[in-house]
C-alpha cells in the first residue's frame, strides 16, 4: 500500500510559477511510475504528465509541454511538478498518482494510488 500527499498548491499571478511536491509512504518508491493529472471545476480529469520508475523519462500532455517539468527524487520519496508561465486555465486541483512497474501512462485507471489533491489558482 502507498500513501501519497501533495503540497505546494496556493494563488499565483499568471506568468508565475509554483512547484508541487508529491511525497510518498513506505518503501520501493523507485519502482513507481508516478503521474500528475488535474481537475479543473465541472471538468474531468486531466492528464499532465508522468515519469517513469526506470530510467526516469517523462512525457508531457502538449497543453503543458514546455512550462511543466516532472523530477522525482527517491531519496526522498517524492515526486514534483514544476510550473512555470502559469495561466489561468492551469487552475485546477492536482493529484500524483503511482502505479508500480508500469510504463509512463497518461490513463487514471492505470494508477493504482492517488493522492488527495492540491488547488493551484492562477489569477489573471
Amino acid at each position: 500500500q502507498v500513501q501519497l500527499v501533495e503540497s505546494g498548491g496556493g494563488l499565483v499571478q499568471a506568468g508565475g510559477s509554483l512547484r508541487l511536491s508529491c511525497t510518498a509512504s513506505g518503501r520501493a518508491f523507485s519502482m513507481y511510475t508516478m503521474g500528475w493529472f488535474r481537475q479543473a471545476p465541472g471538468k474531468q480529469h486531466e492528464f499532465v504528465g508522468t515519469i517513469r520508475w526506470s530510467g526516469g523519462s517523462t512525457y508531457y500532455a502538449d497543453s503543458v509541454k514546455g512550462r511543466f517539468t516532472i523530477s522525482r527524487d527517491n531519496a526522498k520519496n517524492t515526486v514534483y511538478l514544476e510550473m512555470n508561465s502559469l495561466k489561468p486555465e492551469d487552475t485546477a486541483v492536482y493529484y500524483c498518482a503511482a502505479r508500480k512497474y508500469g510504463s509512463g501512462s497518461d490513463q487514471r485507471e492505470t494508477y493504482d494510488y492517488w493522492g488527495q489533491g492540491t488547488q493551484v489558482t492562477v489569477s489573471s
